[in-house]
């Protein structure tokens, strides 16, 4: 009967765990996702405006 409540507690404690390690990444995702959505307003918002070009690797600049 020993050994079943060590496990049990031994379980219950790598469950406790792993929820706390879930809490974290759902924390961290949810920051990454706020992140990504405000750099998507930001492009929307240059190529709105016409800033947000993409200079090709044989194009030459504009100073050219």
């Amino acid at each position: 009967m020993q050994q079943i409540e060590e496990r049990l507690a031994h379980l219950t404690r790598t469950v406790e765990d792993l929820s706390d390690v879930v809490a974290r990444q759902q924390d961290e995702i949810d920051r990454l996702t706020r992140r990504v959505e405000m750099l998507m307003q930001r492009e929307a918002s240059r190529e709105a405006e016409g800033t947000g070009g993409v200079v090709l690797g044989d194009e030459r600049p504009p100073h050219y």
